[in-house]
């Protein structure tokens, strides 16, 4: 045999027999199924129990994202340490979550979280706004008159 000839056979690869098209290279078919089947195998393992009635799950990242999850499965197991989130998760800046999230945020986060605030010169719904905003919201007014009176006089 020619030494062309052979170097072309190798490079191509016959599926079926003479006569047959070649393939152009090999697939190896890998469905996410097989993924989510050895995952949910691993955490059975870890003894991992469902944990019921979450609505969402927010992850605060240190850069000011915000992964969050809406409506995820959340399975723990304090014995191990572990805990599983899975479901659909959106990336979102902490900056347009703030209204919703402010009760979940720790000291540090809070602080984290005015700070990028205030540098980027908006407000929570991504509007640009200046500094000179939040000092005329910072100012209380005087009180004038004696409000006690007022109060006495519808008692009586």
């Amino acid at each position: 045999m020619n030494a062309e000839k052979l170097k072309q056979l190798e490079t191509q690869v016959r599926i079926g027999g003479k006569g047959s098209a070649r393939r152009k290279k090999k697939v190896i078919h890998r469905t996410n199924t097989t993924d989510d089947k050895k995952l949910q195998v691993s955490l059975k393992k870890l003894g991992l129990t469902t944990i019921p009635g979450i609505e969402e799950v927010n992850m605060i990242k240190d850069d000011g994202e915000v992964i969050h999850f809406n409506n995820p499965k959340v399975q723990a197991s304090l014995a191990a340490n572990t805990f599983a989130v899975t479901g659909h998760a959106e990336v979102k800046q902490i900056t347009e979550m703030l209204p919703t999230i402010l009760s979940q945020l720790r000291a540090e986060n809070f602080s984290s979280a005015l700070k990028k605030l205030a540098t980027s010169g908006g407000n929570a719904d991504g509007e640009k706004g200046g500094v000179a905003e939040a000092d005329e919201d910072e100012e209380v007014p005087d009180l004038v008159g004696n409000f006690d009176d007022a109060s006495k006089n519808e008692l009586a």
